[in-house]
């Protein structure tokens, strides 16, 4: 590991500006990266969330049938 960082800051000492930037670009995609690759997904979260929106989708759907059906009536009346 010290061998692989004295290799690289040698390597660091012989690039000029314009390869040092993208060489810190590279670097802040490597720390972005692992930020998103330790994200955890809790299954039994996303699971009691699914039910939950399923059961608040239905309740809109419901509701909104019955107005539509009011709807219906109200147009068959003119």
């Amino acid at each position: 590991m010290v061998a692989l960082k004295d290799f690289l800051g040698q390597e660091l000492d012989k690039l000029n500006e314009e390869q040092l930037k993208q060489v810190s670009d590279f670097i802040a995609f490597l720390k972005f990266r692992s930020k998103n690759i330790s994200w955890q997904i809790d299954k039994n979260q996303i699971a009691a969330l699914y039910t939950e929106f399923a059961q608040e989708d239905r309740q809109l759907a419901e509701a909104g049938l019955d107005e539509y059906a009011e709807l219906l009536t109200q147009e068959d009346l003119k």
